[in-house]
């Protein structure tokens, strides 16, 4: 309950609740379900017995694995998050949510010798490849027979 109260954001909160937060869909679920076929029998037998048996659980089953899809990814994401932290704080580094760290760092610094390749002219030209004749005829296609 503490990291509910967390303002820093510095432990996510969403592992220790997703249980509850799965059976509470579970429940809504299943009491949807019985709704369902509350109303399909109102309507007419037959519509009743085919909530109750296919559609009704169909639909159920659908919805809970879309949910359980949803929940799971969410705590994948949540758990890369955390063990990307805890494999900063082991090799040496601070995560990056720690008091100080500037939002962007800046960039980092270019390997020795690089250069800009945009203040870079060449000193030799390559081969031609425009038109030969001073721009009237288009180059040959290479690709052409």
């Amino acid at each position: 309950m503490k990291a509910l109260f967390d303002f820093d954001f510095r432990k996510f909160v969403t592992p220790s609740i997703i249980k509850i937060v799965y059976i509470l869909i579970m429940i809504f679920l299943v009491l949807g379900y019985i709704a369902m076929v509350i109303a399909a029998f109102s309507e007419d037998a037959l519509f009743g017995l085919l909530m109750l048996i296919i559609i009704g659980p169909l639909f159920v089953l659908i919805y809970l694995v879309l949910a359980r899809a949803g929940l799971e990814s969410l705590i994948a994401s949540i758990r890369t998050a955390e063990n990307t932290a805890e494999l900063i704080r082991l090799a040496g580094g601070r995560p990056p949510f720690e008091v100080g760290d500037a939002p962007y760092p800046g960039d980092p610094s270019a390997p020795q010798g690089y250069t800009n390749p945009t203040t870079q002219y060449p000193t030799q030209r390559g081969p031609q490849t425009g038109p030969a004749d001073g721009g009237t005829t288009p180059p040959t296609n290479p690709y052409q027979k």
